[in-house]
């Protein structure tokens, strides 16, 4: 079924069958809504059809795009421009947040998980950080989540109180009892280690900066990266390319950059 909206056909003959991103707006200079897709016409005609989506098309009167060589540049720009204007309609990637992180130190012999935020050390950068969240109790309900199908202590992960008896979990036996020496602290923390493996934030791999590179025939970009921060681009095609340096950690980015880089999937290049 086809919105009524008030888009010049003409606006939407000239939309590209490549990556990018493409930006609805209305009567003000402020898009109403920004997307990204490996197929810009495609991805705006189904804005057109989609029933849930009347509301945001009656009030867009035109659709503007930008290209981009690549899937990974459209990513960063998406998320980029979304932070930058605040359309309307996006809730996705609108809001910068404070992130926390759960830390593993080592205390003498033994394993202390701490619930951190970025103002306290550089999120990306170190070792031993896991999961990513979006405030410190979403962190601790993480670790007691994780408590109790992987039998851990919730005074060791510093979530309770231990008294002389040990933790309430090990007298309801969810505990094994590390708490009071019934179970080896190291055996308590390898457990800890492999409940958290799948969410190890990663920390930047690269001594400097890098620039990953993506190309569309004879065109190229250059997303210069550092510190899992998305610095800008450089384009053969445009030097306007309207990016701003991104000054602090973003868990966007660190998304959409983690796995290609980490996976050698990514072209790059270290910066001379």
């Amino acid at each position: 079924m086809s919105i009524n909206m008030p888009i010049d056909p003409s606006m939407l003959k000239a939309l590209p069958r490549s990556s990018g991103v493409y930006l609805f707006k209305g009567e003000g200079s402020l898009p109403l809504y920004i997307g990204k897709s490996v197929d810009i016409r495609s991805r705006v005609m189904a804005h057109l059809r989609a029933e849930d989506e009347a509301e945001m098309m009656s009030q867009a009167t035109r659709v503007e795009f930008i290209e981009t060589a690549g899937e990974i540049g459209a990513l960063l720009l998406e998320s980029h421009l979304i932070k930058q204007m605040s359309p309307l309609f996006n809730i996705r990637l609108r809001r910068i947040r404070n992130l926390c992180s759960i830390q593993l130190s080592q205390v003498a012999d033994f394993l202390q998980p701490l619930v951190v935020t970025g103002k306290d050390l550089g999120v990306g950068e170190v070792d031993g950080l896991y999961g990513l969240f979006g405030s410190v109790r979403a962190a601790q309900n993480k670790l007691r989540e994780l408590a109790d199908p992987n039998r851990l202590c919730l005074g060791l992960l510093g979530l309770e109180k231990i008294g002389a008896r040990g933790c309430f979990g090990l007298q309801v036996k969810t505990c094994l009892g590390a708490c009071v020496g019934r179970e080896s602290r190291a055996v308590h923390d390898n457990r800890l280690l492999n409940a958290l493996a799948d969410m190890k934030v990663h920390a930047w791999p690269f001594a400097d900066a890098i620039e990953l590179i993506e190309t569309q025939g004879d065109w190229t970009q250059r997303h210069r990266i550092q510190n899992w921060r998305y610095l800008g681009t450089s384009c053969s095609k445009s030097s306007a390319y309207p990016v701003n340096v991104q000054k602090s950690f973003d868990l966007d980015t660190y998304k959409i950059l983690v796995k290609p880089i980490m996976m050698g999937t990514a072209h790059v290049a270290h910066v001379q």
